[in-house]
């Protein structure tokens, strides 16, 4: 029984449909709701008949009370059962098997088939969108932030969907029963019930948004107090080498504080909530007593109606702490899950064109057209770039910071797109395909070398996930690494290439992740190679051995290579001069020392000072 529920929900198994309709102040928070919910209407249809079967059996509980104060007022002590045997054991099996198995069924299909189901599949899709935002949307924020609301806005949505639905069908059902019956007795009867009713919705209309609110305003201090907390850890050894713990308590410290004021906030206008309900509790209690006294005693109701009045205003006092409570919840979730929606109802910043293809890539060339680029600043930085690179040839790409260099890679990577011009791969409009298969064919390793938190093995073989074992082993022997691989054991005892490097490869040595990096490039094989400083994190004797694997490495393959030290990419074919966003000059290391231009200048400084230094 539990099986069959729990599988009527495979959340990782339901494909994301498009992403998350955008975030705007009118429709936007019910169509983001509307989104999730209606990938899993059947169960919410069924959730909604199960809480509708639920408080139909509750509240027939003050009329059966009722009944059985009738019949034992009106009947001897020895004809009770015989002539009401029936009725006695109907109201029995409604409470012993009914109402249980109406439970049952609510809580199966909201903890088994809901609860973990729903959850996660909002968690599941809402990071399949936000893992393919383009990366200055992780630029923008904390990644603790954007995870913190991806983790969030899942349980929140579920909860608030869950409780909503069940409010609905307590306060239609017992609402309208407990005042239809009351006023069948006596129309006099139901009219404190009326009266409550009517408060009970003033009260609500005024604390709800202000609940709202006031939660929306706590989970937003609460993802930043998140993201910033996480920013410090990821962080901590520049923490620790600047000596800036105390700083950084003050960082967060700030918005601790924030936190605890919104929470404050928020907590004191529920203890107003709180205190407002159970007055006007306790006064339907009081009225309807009295009430019911009163008719009582003028003869206008049986004492059966007291007993079944009493019940239904404490049913329905019970029932309105209860919904109170629900409606809170909610709107707390609400609030979550509108903060959340920041991070996830964002539209994609660099999505595919429309009817994209594969990129193919045949030779490997590369053209750059007229390519303007500035980050949007008037100043720019790259102006009017014009570039042609040979399918196999291997370019150098010089210049002092800021000069463009990084920027042009990027552009190739499709990491932005140019203000004008194009970049061309075999002829083929890098804009016009798909991001995916534009980076399967560039392979690339990175001056600031990130490893992800799991073992060996997993990192290189990220660049070729099919890969077999004699495979990784080969190129990690290629990239110089296998040596210290073999000797690496983790804090759990793992070996080798099962051993975790932890978070960002913070367990490895610069130079150790920069071969691991490589190994992946070399695993990877892809036509377009791009080294940012591939090798500035080595020594001088691996560096030397690394740079005759690379020479191996290039071979047969398109290269853009990036590097301030000029000795490492003098035998390129062809070295690219950039000043300003602009070609200075290009050509071979003899020709452009021969030029005594920009390059020849850069190389003499280079040079003189490695001569200086000798003497």
């Amino acid at each position: 029984m539990f099986t069959f529920f729990e599988n009527l929900l495979r959340p990782t198994e339901i494909s994301p449909e498009a992403p998350p309709p955008a975030l705007d102040e009118k429709r936007g928070l019910l169509r983001f709701y509307w989104h999730f919910a209606r990938q899993v209407r059947g169960l919410i249809v069924a959730l909604f008949a199960a809480g509708l079967a639920v408080a139909l059996l509750d509240a027939t509980i003050p009329v059966f009370i009722g009944h059985v104060v009738t019949l034992v007022s009106t009947h001897r002590p020895e004809t009770l059962l015989a002539e009401q045997w029936k009725q006695l054991l109907g109201m029995a099996a409604l409470l012993l098997v009914a109402r249980p198995a109406a439970l049952l069924l609510q809580n199966l299909i909201t903890n088994q088939a809901i609860a973990a189901g729903m959850t996660n599949m909002v968690r599941w899709q809402s990071h399949w969108h936000v893992v393919r935002q383009s990366w200055t949307f992780f630029q923008n924020d904390f990644a603790g932030r954007i995870a913190n609301r991806v983790m969030q806005t899942g349980p929140s949505l579920r909860e608030s969907i869950v409780s909503g639905t069940n409010a609905v069908w307590y306060i239609l059902v017992y609402g309208t029963s407990a005042v239809t019956l009351l006023a069948h007795v006596d129309w006099r009867l139901a009219a404190p019930m009326l009266c409550w009713f009517c408060a009970y919705g003033g009260m609500l209309r005024f604390f709800v948004p202000r609940l709202r609110d006031r939660s929306r305003a706590m989970s937003n201090v609460r993802s930043a107090l998140t993201g910033r907390i996480v920013d410090s850890y990821t962080n901590i050894l520049t923490v620790k080498l600047f000596a800036r713990a105390r700083d950084e308590d003050d960082f967060v410290r700030e918005t601790v504080e924030e936190h605890t004021d919104a929470f404050r906030d928020q907590l004191r206008l529920s203890t107003r909530f709180v205190l407002t309900l159970t007055l006007m509790n306790a006064s339907l209690l009081v009225g309807t007593g009295a009430m019911s006294i009163w008719l009582w005693t003028a003869g206008h109701i049986e004492v059966g109606a007291v007993a079944m009045a009493l019940p239904l205003a404490w049913q329905i006092a019970n029932m309105a702490g209860w919904v109170a409570q629900n409606i809170t919840a909610i709107f707390e979730n609400v609030g979550v899950v509108q903060e959340g929606m920041r991070s996830i109802a964002v539209p994609r910043q660099m999505p595919d064109a429309p009817g994209a293809a594969k990129l193919q890539v045949t030779q490997g060339g590369i053209t750059f057209q007229h390519v303007r680029f500035g980050y949007g600043t008037a100043r720019g930085v790259l102006h009017d770039l014009s570039l042609d690179i040979r399918p196999g040839e291997r370019v150098g790409l010089v210049g002092h910071s800021g000069a463009g260099k990084s920027t042009l890679v990027n552009l190739l990577l499709h990491f932005h797109a140019p203000e004008s011009g194009r970049i061309l791969i075999d002829g083929q409009d890098i804009a016009t395909v798909t991001q995916e298969s534009l980076r399967t064919q560039i392979a690339m390793v990175t001056q600031d070398t990130s490893l992800l938190h799991r073992s060996i093995r997993d990192n290189i073989r990220y660049g070729r996930p099919w890969a077999s074992e004699a495979e990784i082993v080969a190129a990690a022997r290629q990239a110089e690494a296998l040596d210290f691989i073999e000797t690496l054991e983790d804090w759990d005892g793992r070996r080798g290439f099962d051993a975790h490097v932890g978070e960002r490869g913070v367990k490895l040595s610069g130079g150790q992740r920069q071969r691991i990096a490589i190994a992946r490039v070399i695993l990877k094989d892809a036509p377009i190679l791009v080294l940012d400083e591939a090798t500035s994190a080595l020594d001088s004797e691996v560096e030397a051995a690394i740079q005759s694997q690379l020479e191996t490495l290039m071979r047969g393959r398109t290269v853009i290579a990036i590097a301030h030290r000029l000795s490492t990419i003098a035998r390129m074919d062809r070295l690219v001069v950039l000043d300003h966003g602009r070609i200075a000059e290009h050509g071979d290391h003899a020709a452009l020392l021969a030029a005594g231009g920009p390059y020849a200048r850069m190389w003499l400084r280079q040079s003189g000072g490695f001569a200086q230094a000798a003497q």
